[in-house]
């Protein structure tokens, strides 16, 4: 007697009924499940649709796989490097970094100058004309120098073909005429040293040969990059590359890991599969749980109904259908809602991710694979969670179904047994109920517990960036700017620094780029080499401590550094110096510090130099200015001709926290509305079933002359004391599970600090009490207007 899903037979007639009567818990659960497939799919659909952008941009513009520096090599080496095995194509640019002057503009800014052949366009790293007119179609007067600027760059400054800025190219100041905005693989983030800066950072391609002349560079090279045959070793290339650009004062080889733009984009995308994973999770694990205590709630009240249905013949599989129909049809609406949600958001988040990744095309898609897995994971999630209620329809017997169910069972509540006394009636009949359905109770408050803590972790992130910006730009950086130098040079420059107006302090420092080695296991990084006993730029922890002073020859390390080399403290680790002429140091790690960003290496710079046999040279100087002397300061700047440019800390914090500030607003927001609908879903379902059952109790009781207020106590009373519960499990959970998504998103460039703020807690308390209060209103109207006489003739 099974019809079809739609004929007009009667489990059908009274799925429609029952849908219909129950349509609020209906709407919740479905939101509940559309919030857990609309995280999924916003998530890993921006994700997705950024991966697809970056591999089709990668194979349009055929990104290099290998890139090294040297100092000056000849162009003839290219083609002795092409013969190397696992080689397919060397491509060789020259390259600058520059100081860029914009018309009214007084925040330093850096420009990276890249000549392009135009007799032969490169054929890796290509550029994309954007908008504008390519380089080998212009001509200019004068000595101005046609340029591409980065679309990113051009966006953020407001450049447009025909704009014109200054730069400061080998100690003369020349002009670079934009003849067009242009885009590359090389650069899809283009952000000053790995920054969500992208207005103090701007990348201009221009004519080789005018780079070449102002450079001497003609027939020379100093940057060189390499495509790999299929299957080759990108390490094995790397290391063959080493040995023939040390002589010409070669860095290191890399690979794409180690390139800027890569990986931003490869941290980008593993954060939020993490993010995108994790989160919906929790939302389809809470509409597992809804589901189940509804149809487990609709069964007992309708075992009369089973048993006549049973009785007229119909089979096991027909019931048992019927209640997965009611199933899969709210499921099925959260699933569609969800998908509207997810594509949505998914817009809105791969237009935030186009603010900082510029690419050719980049769109928003939902993959197919992706609704599949959604699709398939939901399904599953709701029918795994309700198939013991859905076979408690089969094992339930037509004659035990026709009788009313057995009274359930009470005793003396924990707190009674325990010898505590002095337990108000209305608190009794409370924890005699809770105690009666232990699994409904638990399983009820860890549900607005997961609300609680899907909340805190929506906030999270905003402490989490407070608190870096206070640890970097406050607690850690304490000058006002830092001044670059072209190369190492003799430490009598900060004299030429500390002249300059405004000063009031100078501290030293070099940077050396170096490759660790310890046995088999190498990594590649830097030393920086800071002042004893600095106080512009300190060595904090991820705790906001200062680290060990730098009082001896000894190397201090970032911890996760010192773990990949498998380091302890007081061991020797080979120091590999990978500019100049090659060297080897061996050098004892005395401390290591638990640092936020990067795999750090830090020596006091005298004992740096004293290793490296050099003179009292330094690369930095950084610099504290009295209060409002800076613009003077960074103009008075360009006229040092050893000074390749200066980072701003004011600037770089305000650019930064222009954009950092509105996403992290537009994430909590997200969450926070996320976890309302789990909040309101819970309470307001388990506080409709709780009325449902007890409505022949609560009439008694008004027929008994209790007040509405006093029944409306009893039933509400309930709900109260469950999230009462439910507030601290849940802020400890939030706790648990920030640190559980910070744990996965770690990674050797960035470490994220758990610290969660009393207002982020009161946040989420007051989010989960506003939803619970709207869901009691609901709740007390409806016990408001109960009719005592029909409930009171229920055989219940």
């Amino acid at each position: 007697m099974v019809s079809g899903w739609w004929t007009p037979s009667a489990l059908n007639r009274k799925l429609l009924r029952d849908l219909r009567l129950m349509w609020s818990q209906a709407l919740t659960i479905a939101l509940v499940v559309a919030s857990g497939i609309g995280g999924f799919i916003t998530t890993l659909s921006a994700v997705d649709s950024l991966a697809l952008a970056r591999d089709r941009f990668y194979a349009a513009g055929r990104f290099a796989d290998v890139f090294a520096s040297v100092k000056r090599a000849p162009q003839g080496l290219a083609e002795s490097l092409r013969a190397l095995p696992g080689v397919t194509d060397v491509q060789t640019t020259i390259e600058q970094v520059v100081r860029i002057e914009l018309e009214g503009v007084s925040d330093p800014v850096l420009g990276q100058l890249i000549g392009v052949n135009l007799r032969h366009p490169p054929a890796m790293n290509r550029v994309t004309l954007y908008r504008g007119r390519a380089l080998d179609d212009v001509r200019l007067a004068g000595d101005a120098i046609p340029a591409l600027v980065s679309a990113a760059f051009a966006d953020k400054r407001g450049l447009v073909p025909g704009s014109r800025v200054r730069a400061l190219v080998n100690g003369k100041q020349r002009t670079l005429q934009i003849t067009g905005i242009a885009l590359s693989p090389e650069f899809i983030f283009a952000g000053l040293m790995g920054m969500p800066d992208l207005r103090g950072f701007g990348v201009f391609w221009v004519p080789r040969e005018a780079l070449a002349a102002a450079y001497d560079m003609d027939g020379a090279f100093n940057r060189i990059a390499v495509k790999l045959a299929p299957g080759a070793s990108e390490r094995a290339v790397a290391d063959a590359l080493g040995p023939r650009l040390a002589r010409y004062g070669g860095r290191e080889a890399h690979g794409r890991a180690e390139q800027a733009s890569h990986a931003m984009l490869d941290n980008e995308i593993k954060e939020q599969r993490v993010l995108g994973t994790v989160l919906p999770a929790i939302f389809l694990g809470v509409a597992a749980f809804l589901l189940n205590v509804v149809v487990s709630r609709l069964v007992a009240t309708q075992r009369e109904q089973i048993a006549a249905l049973k009785a007229l013949g119909y089979a096991n599989r027909s019931i048992a259908v019927h209640y997965l129909k009611m199933v899969l049809v709210i499921v099925a609406g959260g699933m569609l809602l969800g998908v509207l949600i997810g594509d949505l958001l998914g817009t809105m988040f791969t237009g935030l991710y186009a603010e900082f990744f510029y690419f050719p095309e980049f769109e928003h898609r939902i993959a197919p694979w992706l609704l599949v897995v959604s699709v398939g994971i939901t399904l599953a999630t709701a029918v795994l969670g309700t198939l013991n209620a859905i076979f408690a329809t089969v094992r339930l017997a037509p004659a035990e179904a026709m009788r009313p169910p057995a009274p359930g069972r009470y005793r003396r509540t924990l707190l009674e047994r325990a010898g505590i006394t002095g337990i108000g009636t209305p608190l009794r009949m409370i924890l005699r109920n809770m105690e009666r359905r232990p699994w409904r109770t638990v399983l009820a408050i860890g549900g607005v517990a997961a609300s609680v803590a899907i909340v805190v972790m929506g906030n999270f992130f905003r402490d989490a960036i407070d608190h870096i910006v206070d640890s970097q730009f406050t607690v850690s950086m304490r000058s006002d700017v830092i001044v670059w130098m072209t190369e190492a040079a003799d430490n009598a420059a900060r004299h030429d620094v500390a002249r300059l107006p405004g000063v009031i302090a100078v501290e030293s420092g070099r940077d050396v780029p170096v490759r660790f080695v310890n046995g088999h296991l190498t990594e590649r990084g830097q030393i920086r080499g800071h002042t004893r006993h600095a106080e512009l730029t300190r060595i904090i922890d991820v705790d906001n401590r200062e680290a060990s002073r730098l009082d001896d020859d000894g190397l201090v390390m970032t911890d996760r550094l010192a773990a990949k080399l498998g380091l302890r403290v007081g061991d020797r680790v080979r120091v590999e110096v990978l500019e100049g002429r090659q060297r080897t140091l061996d050098v004892t790690l005395t401390a290591t510090v638990r640092e936020m960003m990067g795999l750090n290496a830090y020596m006091e710079r005298r004992a740096l130099n004293r290793l490296l046999q050099e003179g009292d040279d330094a690369t930095w100087f950084a610099v504290a200015l009295q209060r409002g002397s800076e613009p003077a300061f960074l103009k008075a700047t360009q006229t040092l001709p050893r000074v390749v440019g200066a980072f701003s800390k004011a600037t770089l914090l305000r650019n930064m926290q222009e954009v950092s500030a509105r996403n992290v607003r537009i994430m909590s927001t997200v969450l926070t509305l996320f976890a309302c609908v789990i909040a309101v879903g819970v309470v307001y379902n388990n506080a409709r079933i709780a009325l449902a059952e007890r409505a022949w109790e609560l009439a008694s009781l008004r027929v008994l002359g209790f007040t509405r207020t006093e029944v409306s106590a009893l039933l509400l009373g309930e709900m109260a004391l469950g999230i009462a519960v439910a507030l601290p499990l849940g802020m400890a959970a939030g706790w648990a599970l920030v640190h559980l998504v910070t744990g996965l998103l770690a990674s050797d460039q960035f470490l994220f600090p758990v610290v969660i703020r009393a207002p982020t807690y009161a946040t989420a308390a007051l989010v989960v009490l506003a939803a619970a209060a709207a869901s009691a209103l609901v709740v007390r109207r409806r016990i408001d207007r109960l009719d005592m006489v029909a409930v009171l003739k229920t055989r219940d």
